[in-house]
């Protein structure tokens, strides 16, 4: 008692003794009454609300005070000569490039960019052969930025046409590469556009109406949608971008690509940079058709995969398969890893069943809307979700560090598909690990995928503990929601076989 009463008046006695360093408390002047209205009661003031800032969108808050950018010079950026690499300095890059170089860590150029900006940065045009995850989209957005910052831009039109296109296959890609611009513009000043079916039409309408744009990155689709409109104009492209055309003539686009390509202006007029993963009979026709006096550069595939992946394939029948990948995720604590299956019904009841194994994962695939696409993609980023299920239109253009493990549930139908795939792991100089699995019907494709890669697969029996049969989980799956029998422990969705009605049953036998 006596200590806590001691405690109590030293409080005190510090308050006063602050009170008179400070002196009195100042009071505000009362506001005078309004015209009409009363005025407060002596001895209260009326509290006047005060109005909140409005902030705009990208805007910082009004309470912070911002802190001068820090200064940077190029000689803070300081990359080792290397025997045998090229680096970023080697090249007349602009200071607000080498910049953003130096904030994405880059050093020394892949061998896609060494071979392409020696020629794109001169004007040239450039036909390149590489695959998904070899720094094919640095080198031509590099491009792309150095161009427009040492070319004045030119008067403004009425619709204020993109300087540059970049044409890609899919969504997924084409978010990619907007990202993949903004970071590389970040000191230059320059406007980047997306613009992709999926998402509002008129909202897209008003981004690209709304000023200059300087690189805008498109799906075919879409972009052929608002030319319809009269709301994009071509006429003034300054250079062209055509990433993964063999992707392109794959899905059906080329009809769409073609007319784009038309509406800017001719390949004498412009610079285009032509790329794609394979390099068939139709993809060198189109290539001769929409550059001129290009020079070819060819990046392996088999460079691309073997040298920052490890490969393994586990001989497993499909009964196996789930079994084989529970313990994969569980055995290992894998924290990141991106499965593949061929068909979306196979990632959807691959992905319930991890789900009732309490794995965290979810489901990318045709079937899921643009706007759960684009979340599941950021959350799989930024570590929200461990296991990422997916069929192809995942396994080219999605650039996510740091994913460990890629596994092949399912071998895919063709073999670039492989090649993409594994890409996924083993970006920027890390090392990854690729898994397939190869049941009964999956060794049919391994001749192929070896054919593609130069080299033989060794084919291995997994570890008996990779086999032991994975708990039956509690957690409700939409085929039980809907009455249907859960998968059974051996039966997962890796037989390939779709769950269609037997041959010459009839609807509501039993079987």
């Amino acid at each position: 008692m006596i200590r806590r009463l001691l405690q109590f008046f030293r409080g005190k006695r510090d308050n006063e003794k602050s009170l008179r360093e400070e002196g009195p408390p100042v009071a505000e002047p009362e506001a005078p009454a309004e015209a009409g209205g009363e005025a407060p009661p002596s001895g209260r003031r009326r509290r006047r609300r005060r109005k909140k800032p409005v902030e705009r969108e990208g805007a910082p808050p009004a309470s912070v005070a911002l802190a001068p950018p820090t200064p940077w010079a190029l000689d803070d950026f300081v990359v080792v000569p290397e025997e045998g690499k090229t680096r970023f300095h080697d090249y007349d890059l602009p200071p607000e490039v080498m910049h953003a170089i130096a904030d994405l860590g880059f050093q020394y150029c892949t061998p896609i960019q060494a071979e392409t900006l020696s020629h794109s940065l001169s004007g040239r045009d450039v036909i390149g052969q590489a695959q998904t995850g070899t720094g094919k989209t640095a080198a031509f957005l590099i491009t792309l930025i150095t161009a427009l910052l040492t070319k004045p831009r030119p008067a403004e039109h009425p619709v204020a046409p993109p300087r540059t296109l970049v044409l890609a296959p899919t969504r997924e890609l084409v978010i990619q590469i907007g990202k993949e611009a903004t970071a590389l513009a970040k000191y230059s000043g320059l406007t980047v556009l997306t613009v992709f079916g999926g998402i509002d039409y008129q909202k897209q309408r008003l981004q690209i109406t709304a000023g200059p744009v300087d690189i805008m990155v498109a799906t075919p689709g879409r972009l052929i949608d608002f030319q319809r409109q009269k709301a994009v104009h071509l006429d003034k492209v300054e250079i062209l971008v055509l990433d993964e055309a063999d992707r392109m003539l794959d899905m059906g686009f080329i009809p769409d690509v073609r007319r784009i390509v038309l509406s800017t202006p001719p390949k004498e007029e412009r610079q285009t940079l032509f790329f794609s993963a394979t390099m068939t009979p139709e993809v060198n026709h189109l290539a001769a058709q929409w550059t001129k006096k290009s020079v070819h550069v060819e990046i392996a595939p088999e460079h691309v995969a073997v040298e920052s992946v490890e490969q393994v394939v586990y001989l497993a029948t499909a009964k196996e398969k789930y079994d084989l990948l529970y313990n994969l995720i569980t055995n290992q604590n894998l924290q990141r890893v991106m499965v593949f299956a061929n068909r979306r019904d196979e990632t959807r009841r691959l992905t319930e069943r991890l789900k009732r194994n309490g794995i965290n994962c979810a489901m990318l695939s045709g079937e899921v809307s643009q706007g759960q696409r684009i979340r599941t993609l950021e959350d799989f980023r930024n570590g929200k979700i461990r296991v990422l299920v997916a069929t192809d239109v995942a396994g080219r253009g999605i650039h996510i560090d740091d994913v460990s493990h890629v596994v092949n549930y399912t071998l895919p139908y063709e073999a670039e598909d492989y090649v993409h795939r594994i890409g996924r792991t083993g970006r920027a100089g890390a090392k990854g690990v690729s898994i397939s699995f190869a049941c009964e019907e999956g060794a049919f494709y391994m001749p192929e995928i070896e054919a593609l890669l130069g080299h033989k697969l060794e084919c291995v029996h997994p570890p008996a503990e990779l086999l032991i049969p994975a708990p039956r989980g509690t957690v409700e799956t939409s085929e039980q929601s809907r009455g249907g029998r859960p998968p059974r422990s051996g039966s997962p969705s890796g037989s390939g076989r779709p769950r269609g009605r037997r041959s010459g049953s009839r609807s509501g036998a039993k079987r």
